[in-house]
């Protein structure tokens, strides 16, 4: 079905993606004692958010207990610096599954 130019698919993984988006910055502000308006896209998590590397560590493994199709290898979390950074992995992830 099409509504507004988008099917009805599209609707839901765009929602879903918001959703995605809001929970994660929720969890590290939450993890961090930050204020969920200081987890911008463009955040450092170590120069911005004040996350060391057992920080970093501790995050990565809360949002794999948070999006069960995501899985952060060592590798792949010294490449996410930011939060931009984490919220294209999860929804990189998000997408590998469904095409499998």
């Amino acid at each position: 079905m099409t509504i507004g130019g988008l099917t009805t698919t599209s609707r839901t993984t765009a929602t879903k993606s918001r959703l995605a988006t809001s929970n994660v910055r929720t969890v590290i502000a939450d993890y961090l004692g930050l204020d969920v308006e200081c987890v911008a896209d463009e955040a450092h998590f170590a120069d911005d958010l004040g996350a060391d590397w057992l920080d970093r560590l501790e995050l990565m493994m809360m949002i794999e207990d948070c999006f069960v199709d995501v899985e952060i290898t060592d590798d792949d979390a010294n490449q996410i610096e930011t939060v931009g950074d984490l919220i294209r992995f999860i929804e990189g992830a998000g997408r590998e599954r469904r095409l499998r």
